[in-house]
């Protein structure tokens, strides 16, 4: 089995996927931005990427037809969440943030 080589997505700092789940679960002005840039949004919410490793952006980027969670589902999956953006490896998160 083949593996990639290059540089490693950066996880989220603990406190950044804190900010981040908050302003998800709260305000509408943000959602629209992680929606439109989640790179942007990211940044806003204080993640910063090293310079051997690769950015969140592009693996949270949701699609333009997807519709984001609802704030609902995020409170109620934030533990998840948080285990999950604290542990990532591959960044397959996207989904977590699709209301689908």
């Amino acid at each position: 089995m083949a593996t990639k080589k290059g540089p490693k997505p950066a996880p989220l700092d603990p406190k950044v996927t804190k900010k981040l789940l908050d302003l998800l679960s709260t305000d509408n002005e943000f959602r629209r931005l992680f929606k439109k840039d989640a790179g942007a949004a990211l940044a806003k919410a204080g993640y910063k990427v090293a310079a051997d490793a690769t950015s969140a952006r592009g693996c949270m980027q949701l699609q333009a037809t997807d519709r984001i969670a609802p704030k609902e589902k995020i409170v109620r999956d934030r533990a998840k969440l948080e285990q999950a953006l604290n542990s990532v490896v591959n960044f397959e998160c996207t989904k977590a943030f699709s209301a689908d």
